[in-house]
């Protein structure tokens, strides 16, 4: 019975760190799209289930028009990537793969998100 309770006090204990894990953190994005002004700066990046992330800038309106972008891992080293605009529409950017000079960037035809 001590051990199921310890066992629980752990687990109780370690909750906040667990979630603070999940939450949105600053870090350094680069991100370049077709016909978008680069952006190299900092974001929030939001860790998702299975590798999957999203990134919004901080301090600035948005990349572009975009205000937020979502990598969706499909599957090891394929993600599909989509742009949340201003209006909340989501624009599907593509599939991704990942960098294998740069694990930090994820390259698409016509586009590149980098987290750091």
């Amino acid at each position: 019975m001590k051990r199921i309770a310890a066992l629980i006090a752990l687990i109780v204990m370690a909750q906040p760190i667990l979630l603070q894990e999940a939450a949105a953190r600053p870090a350094k994005c680069v991100v370049l799209g077709n016909g978008m002004t680069p952006y190299r700066g900092t974001c929030n990046f939001m860790p998702d289930d299975g590798g999957s992330f999203a990134v919004e800038p901080i301090g600035k309106s948005g990349f572009d028009s975009v205000t937020m972008v979502s990598v969706t891992i499909m599957s090891p080293g394929v993600a599909q990537v989509r742009g949340l605009t201003r209006d909340g529409i989501s624009s599907l950017w593509g599939e991704a793969k990942r960098s294998k000079t740069d694990p930090a960037c994820w390259l698409g035809s016509d586009f590149k998100i980098c987290v750091y």
